[in-house]
């Protein structure tokens, strides 16, 4: 029996087993829903670990924030993930920069632009790209 006792509604139960069945879910959501529900069921949490393949120290974490939060406490929590490389004031001034021309040349490289926003011309690149920004097609007269 997990640590913290799991309780579901019949709407929380519903939902868990939608996500173990849905093909368009997320793995890691699939695998939080079943540790859950086999919670909920009552199972120890060795067991749940072995039958999803997950320590049960990963067992308890989720236990525990279902217990907490609900449905919510199974989405990832704010500030997961890689932080962006480039800062978010470089990359405003490479998108404010761009819509007016240089004042020592016909456009913008990506390496005055790089320049004047104080970033790597890679950067540029990726930002421009990412942004569908053609300074070459761009007419300045």
């Amino acid at each position: 029996m997990p640590k913290t006792p799991i309780v579901l509604d019949a709407e929380e139960a519903r939902e868990l087993r939608r996500r173990t069945r849905a093909s368009t879910v997320a793995v890691r959501d699939r695998l939080r829903a079943q540790i859950i529900l086999l919670a909920a069921e009552g199972q120890k949490q060795e067991a749940i670990g072995a039958a999803v393949g997950v320590t049960r120290v990963t067992v308890n974490h989720w236990c525990r924030r279902f217990a907490q939060q609900g449905l919510a406490g199974l989405r990832d929590a704010p500030g997961r993930g890689r932080k962006p490389s480039v800062p978010t004031a470089a990359v405003r001034k490479v998108l404010e920069t761009v819509a007016r021309p240089p004042e020592t040349v016909g456009r913008w490289s990506c390496r005055s632009m790089a320049k004047a926003a104080g970033i790597s011309p890679a950067s540029v690149q990726r930002l421009w790209a990412a942004n569908d920004i053609k300074p070459h097609l761009t007419r300045t007269f």
